[in-house]
């Protein structure tokens, strides 16, 4: 039987310019750290200890390529689009892990420079526990 490992996967919504979302779309990989906004998510996943570390491999992340709509409401001040207006917004998915044991503190402070760096208003950042397989 293969061996699994618990991690909790981190999932970050990022929103990106048209233009990079179209250069990725093409093949382009080099927009990925053209776009300010994602290479500093990538930074910070390739940065912190708690994120994305697979022992052989660090800074992991799988990248998705999308939209995201959304509708800002009366209070709302969004980054992109208008109240009441439906909006789509190019965005790219970072998806990272945090491995099982990792140092709580480690964890949090990995989290919170995420938080920071978000530019949206209400950021989309998703955890959840995981379980990945092992090579026996």
């Amino acid at each position: 039987m293969t061996g699994t490992r618990i991690v909790r996967s981190v999932r970050i919504h990022v929103p990106v310019a048209a233009a990079t979302l179209r250069s990725l779309l093409a093949g382009e990989a080099g927009a990925l750290e053209s776009d300010a906004t994602l290479a500093t998510m990538l930074a910070i996943v390739r940065e912190q200890s708690a994120l994305g570390d697979f022992g052989l491999y660090h800074g992991v992340a799988e990248i998705t390529l999308g939209w995201e709509t959304f509708v800002p409401g009366p209070e709302a001040s969004p980054t992109l689009g208008s109240e009441a207006e439906t909006t789509f917004s190019p965005t790219v998915t970072l998806t990272t892990w945090i491995r099982e044991g990792a140092d709580e503190a480690d964890v949090d402070t990995a989290l919170d420079a995420l938080m920071a760096a978000h530019p949206w208003e209400v950021p989309v950042i998703e955890i959840a526990e995981s379980r990945l397989l092992l090579r026996s």
